[in-house]
């Protein structure tokens, strides 16, 4: 069974930081371009999601959303075979559940407008 699974949510500070970390298990995640997105709290995981940054397969091509440009950082960890999101100077406008998404195929090269499938998300509340 195909899935993705996020880690890594939970309470921080203004300011602080948090890793997210993105798993897969029925596939294998080094073959897909995969995607960051986050929703507010109470909204499930789906194309309505606000980009937040996106990876290709070889982890060379990235790219980020506006809002977080600068403080949030993509990568793929290679020993854990998952796609890391850290996010620094953390806002408070910025609780959201976060959950990753992976292209449709392998050969999909990269970009938020065609992931079709994610996770269920993992919840970040920033808050003093």
């Amino acid at each position: 069974q195909v899935q993705l699974v996020e880690s890594g949510g939970g309470l921080v500070q203004p300011g602080g930081h948090l890793t997210l970390s993105c798993a897969g298990s029925g596939f294998t995640l080094d073959d897909y371009a995969i995607g960051w997105f986050r929703q507010a709290p109470g909204n499930a995981p789906g194309h309505g999601g606000e980009p937040v940054a996106c990876i290709n397969k070889n982890g060379v091509s990235k790219a980020y959303g506006d809002a977080v440009k600068g403080r949030f950082t993509i990568s793929r960890d290679s020993f854990t075979k998952s796609v890391l999101l850290q996010k620094d100077r953390l806002r408070p406008g910025e609780t959201a559940l976060y959950y990753c998404a992976k292209g449709p195929s392998p050969g999909y090269r990269f970009g938020y407008g065609g992931m079709n499938f994610w996770g269920k998300g993992t919840l970040v509340t920033v808050s003093s």
